[in-house]
């Protein structure tokens, strides 16, 4: 599947909002540090970047992680679906898909299960950030809408 541009507008550009010049993670206050539209590869302190390229970087890092949610999801999803994995992907990395209750639970055909795990992925640095909560929010909405 391919992730829609209504929902890279509606999810991922909207919670990332974006930025030219790299900012730390609210998390950390520090690394990594993130740059356009949540772009954090090879980004330091100091980078600044034009609008052109965090237009691409945001097209290289969703096809990143459509890569690894069509590689590590097994069972029928709509579009919808999808999409709000794809964007979780982006945001969390396939690192984290790879070893979550929320892959696990999916797969296993708990799709309930499944969705219920966006509100458990919403820390950084060992505190809960209040965008994280509004974003996963937003992505088990986008998981639930009925195509």
């Amino acid at each position: 599947m391919k992730y829609s541009d209504e929902a890279r507008k509606s999810l991922t550009e909207a919670s990332e909002g974006r930025t030219l010049v790299a900012y730390p993670d609210p998390g950390t206050d520090g690394s990594p540090w993130t740059i356009g539209y949540g772009h954090t590869r090879d980004v330091k302190e100091g980078d600044a970047c034009t609008p052109e390229q965090s237009d691409a970087w945001v097209i290289e890092d969703i096809g990143d992680a459509e890569s690894a949610v069509n590689r590590m999801i097994t069972v029928p999803l709509t579009q919808h679906q999808f999409d709000a994995l794809v964007d979780w992907t982006f945001n969390e990395g396939s690192g984290n898909l790879a070893s979550s209750t929320l892959l696990r639970k999916l797969n296993d055909g708990d799709y309930a299960g499944a969705d219920a795990e966006f509100a458990r992925w919403v820390r950084g640095g060992g505190r809960v950030l209040p965008g994280l909560v509004k974003r996963r929010a937003l992505e088990a909405t986008w998981f639930n809408v009925k195509d």
